[in-house]
């Protein structure tokens, strides 16, 4: 299925393919090349041009050489957003090793069964831009590393001697560039593999669809251990010549001030950022300043129409939307530049990919019926590392990624996604899709977040809800069962709900249903 709307018909996809470099290791070289002198990362502490950037990545793919990393290894990555882990990240990938981003603000037994699963060659810690990446390079007796010209922060490394490299392709489409762990919902990690190709398609695509350029300066506080970070923030930012403004935690004042401050023309978040954001404005009685934002963007959980209207309306630009997953590199749909939306739709598929609605009886949904998004194209990652029979369970033979998400396409081809497959709540017969309970409950005043989960009663199963309040808000539980009744189908009223001072999340914001089950 394909729609055209300006920008993406003019787009050569065989060409934009043929055109990619072979290694991401090589956009360092080709941002020298352009421009030596732009100013390619900043943060608090530090900033890099084009050359500077490519000279760390030489010297820090040398320190790595010594330490005895080759092709096929893994290197795992602990940090925050940080100069340091993307040189890390551009050396890793120069060796042909494998990229392993893991999160510093991940406790010490999620990075270790991390570690144990992935057998890293080795571990680099940013001990200066990050206290949690210090904590863990002590716990684990790192070595630290002499300084180098430029000076891009303190790390510290652990070696394994024992770790076994994996086969190095010559292919892009082969070759893996980045392992991602995802935050799965049964516990036991997930590698994510992730080549060449499908981390340079995205970067490519979607800087191409934002019009971005070197004039750009991209906020970047999605976590860059995060593949949307990763892939469309950090890549696509520097693929296109921009400036990436790093910042290593969401801190409202912080993105205030570097909107008002800093030029900042990009700014991408999660849903629960912008609400906090305004959040903070409002509290603190500071006016809107972003004189240079152009673009603004919201991904990683679904958007509700009432954070879209009031972020609209404060940022005076619209909210663009998107949807994608770590398997698909992430990005499947964004709303377009030149099309943005009224509605909440995840906008349209971008070029390249196509997608399928396959039913509960594997049948192709009828069009514009709810069925399970299916994918294909560039973006879909190689498999799973060291488990066949996961990749097997959500990778067709013909190349279609199962997402698991339920999904529908408007005849205009905008997407919406209507909820996971596997947290539909069936309540007396009716499907209750936790997103649109989620999505009244956050339309009320005193609502800052909130997350829906199905609980089992006797042959049935019951809505139950989690909030987050406004600080000083009034309003009881009570109040807001009966707000979703004045809206919502009484089989879609939640029986309960519970007010918590913060919903347990990931470092990217995405809220954590399986700790709420917990709960319950």
């Amino acid at each position: 299925m394909s729609f055209d709307s300006s920008t993406r018909s003019t787009i050569d996809i065989s060409a934009l393919l043929a055109a990619l470099p072979a290694r991401i290791a090589e956009i360092p070289a080709l941002a020298a090349a352009r421009d030596p002198q732009h100013v390619a990362l900043i943060e608090d502490a530090r900033r890099l041009t084009s050359a500077q950037l490519l000279q760390a990545v030489d010297a820090v793919a040398a320190l790595l050489r010594e330490a005895g990393v080759r092709g096929g290894d893994r290197v795992m990555i602990v940090a925050e957003n940080s100069i340091v882990q993307i040189v890390l990240l551009f050396a890793t990938a120069r060796l042909d090793a494998w990229a392993l981003v893991s999160n510093a603000r991940l406790s010490a037994a999620e990075l270790d069964s991390i570690r144990a699963h992935a057998q890293p060659r080795v571990v680099a810690y940013a001990t200066e831009s990050s206290a949690d990446a210090k904590l863990h390079a002590e716990r684990h007796q790192a070595i630290q590393t002499p300084t180098i010209a430029p000076d891009i922060g303190a790390w510290s490394y652990t070696v394994d001697s024992a770790a076994i490299a994996e086969p190095v392709e010559a292919a892009s489409e082969r070759q893996c560039a980045a392992l991602i762990y995802t935050t799965g919902t049964t516990g036991a990690p997930k590698g994510v593999m992730l080549s060449h190709r499908n981390l340079l398609f995205i970067a490519a695509i979607s800087s191409r669809l934002r019009k971005v350029g070197p004039d750009d300066v991209v906020y970047a506080v999605l976590p860059i251990s995060h593949v949307y970070g990763f892939a469309s923030v950090c890549l696509g930012s520097l693929h296109a010549g921009a400036t990436l403004r790093l910042a290593p935690r969401f801190a409202p004042e912080a993105v205030r001030r570097a909107l008002a401050e800093e030029r900042v023309s990009i700014f991408q978040g999660v849903p629960a950022m912008h609400a906090k954001l305004l959040e903070h404005l409002q509290t603190h009685g500071h006016s809107w300043s972003a004189p240079q934002l152009r673009f603004a963007y919201s991904g990683g959980s679904p958007l509700d129409a009432a954070l879209k209207a009031q972020v609209e309306s404060v940022y005076g630009l619209p909210l663009h939307n998107g949807y994608g997953m770590t398997e698909s590199s992430p990005t499947v749909s964004h709303t377009m530049l030149d099309a943005p939306r009224s509605d909440c739709s995840v906008g349209e598929v971008i070029p390249g990919v196509e997608v399928r609605f396959v039913g509960l009886d594997g049948i192709d949904a009828a069009k514009g019926e709810i069925g399970e998004l299916w994918v294909r194209g560039p973006n879909v990652m190689l498999g799973y590392y060291r488990s066949p029979e996961q990749t097997a369970a959500v990778v067709t033979e013909d190349g279609w990624l199962k997402t698991g998400d339920l999904a529908r396409q408007d005849a205009d081809g905008a997407l919406h996604i209507v909820g996971r497959s596997k947290e539909l709540i069936i309540r007396s017969g009716f499907n209750v899709y936790p997103a649109e309970v989620e999505h009244v409950l956050n339309a009320h005043a005193q609502v800052v977040q909130s997350a829906v989960i199905g609980r089992a009663v006797e042959g049935n199963e019951e809505v139950v809800a989690f909030v987050e309040l406004l600080a000083g808000a009034a309003v009881t539980p009570a109040e807001l069962i009966d707000w979703c009744g004045e809206r919502l189908a009484p089989y879609k009223r939640p029986a309960e709900v519970k007010v918590l001072a913060a919903l347990p999340a990931a470092s990217t914001g995405k809220i954590l249903k399986h700790r709420l089950r917990e709960f319950l």
